[in-house]
């Protein structure tokens, strides 16, 4: 179950940053690229099994943002918050996923 709550971590910041790096205009190229580059890198390391550098790698897209002044860039939740959002997408995998009956 553990393992499943990391990933269902890691699912929920690909899925809110997956569309912030190209949504925007007028901000620096240079700070959108490198934030798409580490989300790149993010998801390989995650597809890879290396759950901890991609978490990793989450986290300096977050403080890059921020260092950068981003005002559309998502929020990190506190730790709260990140949990529900988490057990929320845990259990979209498990009623969805492999293990699932197929019943709802």
């Amino acid at each position: 179950m553990y393992r499943t709550m990391l990933d269902a971590e890691l699912s929920k910041a690909f899925d809110v940053w997956s569309g912030c790096p190209d949504s925007r205009s007028g901000e620096d190229p240079q700070v959108r690229a490198r934030l798409r580059a580490t989300l790149r890198s993010a998801r390989e390391a995650a597809a890879a099994g290396d759950a901890g550098s991609a978490r990793a790698l989450v986290a300096e897209m977050y403080d890059d943002a921020r260092e950068a002044g981003l005002p559309w860039a998502p929020v990190l939740p506190g730790p709260c918050a990140a949990d529900r959002q988490a057990c929320d997408y845990a259990k979209d995998e498990l009623s969805t996923g492999p293990r699932s009956s197929g019943r709802r």
